[in-house]
């Protein structure tokens, strides 16, 4: 999501970001090099058990390198956000990882979840070519939203007292008026272990606002066959995601909140009877 241009860079994460990259570079070679050595110490049994190529750099993660030691555009969260999804994905990637939202910090998000699968969704389509155009890699899709800011207090309501809502199905079956139905067909058949809401524009009153991603990365949530999905909301500091988080994706699922982030865990409704929210 392409943001305002007020935003002020944030230069020591960048050089935090950078200096990661750089490490993660040194000991991949550090890590080529020894097994060098070892081969040199050792007699295999078959001559063609010798690897013959040292162990390369992912493209996914030199590009990443080399865009955030030459970028002045920083991330748009904050290091202390990013380290609460960074130590959900070093647990769980390889993963299927969906983020609401296309932005300078999609290159990360990849790099992060490297060998996984990640998808962004996103409402500007000008902006989704300018993105590929200079990361032709990354995974997006264009997202038309049907809602604006200004129905966001009668969406809550509404929805809130509508049965419907709480039903746990596929978001393109329900009848909620908050599910998202006109999304890619790949991302209804995926089982997301990781959903990152950041997106759609949510600052001014004419904008979509968050109220349908939020509620429809709930419902995949549940709707998974087993296990549970890791679901992030960014900028819970505005009325919208505050509301919203907590109403759909439930206060007893929440397991922290860092700065303007917050980190639900929700389980699976499909192995077993559970209320929507505990």
């Amino acid at each position: 999501m392409k943001l305002p241009k007020t935003q002020t860079p944030l230069v020591n994460l960048k050089l935090i970001l950078t200096g990661s990259f750089v490490l993660l570079l040194l000991i991949l070679i550090l890590r080529s090099k020894s097994s060098s050595t070892s081969l040199n110490n050792y007699v295999p049994a078959a001559a063609q058990d010798i690897p013959t190529k040292c162990t390369k750099i992912p493209p996914s993660l030199s590009q990443a390198l080399v865009h955030y030691a030459t970028s002045n555009i920083t991330p748009q969260q904050t290091l202390e956000e990013i380290s609460v999804s960074l130590r959900i994905l070093d647990r769980k990637s390889p993963c299927n990882f969906l983020v609401f939202g296309l932005g300078h910090d999609s290159l990360l998000w990849t790099s992060l979840n490297h060998g996984g699968l990640t998808v962004f969704l996103e409402e500007d389509e000008s902006w989704i070519k300018q993105i590929q155009a200079k990361f032709p890699s990354l995974k997006s899709h264009h997202v038309i939203y049907d809602t604006v800011m200004t129905q966001a207090d009668d969406l809550l309501t509404a929805s809130l007292s509508d049965k419907e809502c709480s039903a746990v199905t596929d978001p393109r079956d329900s009848k909620c008026r908050l599910a998202l139905k006109g999304l890619p067909k790949q991302v209804y058949e995926v089982e997301w272990d990781v959903i990152m809401v950041d997106a759609p524009t949510g600052y001014h009153d004419g904008a979509p606002g968050r109220m349908s991603a939020v509620y429809t990365a709930g419902l995949m949530a549940r709707n998974r066959e087993q296990g549970e999905t890791d679901v992030f909301v960014h900028d819970v500091n505005r009325v919208v995601e505050d509301k919203f988080s907590k109403a759909f994706l439930c206060e007893g699922y929440l397991t922290q909140q860092e700065g303007r982030l917050r980190h639900f865990s929700i389980p699976s409704h499909k192995t077993r009877s559970r209320p929507f929210c505990p």
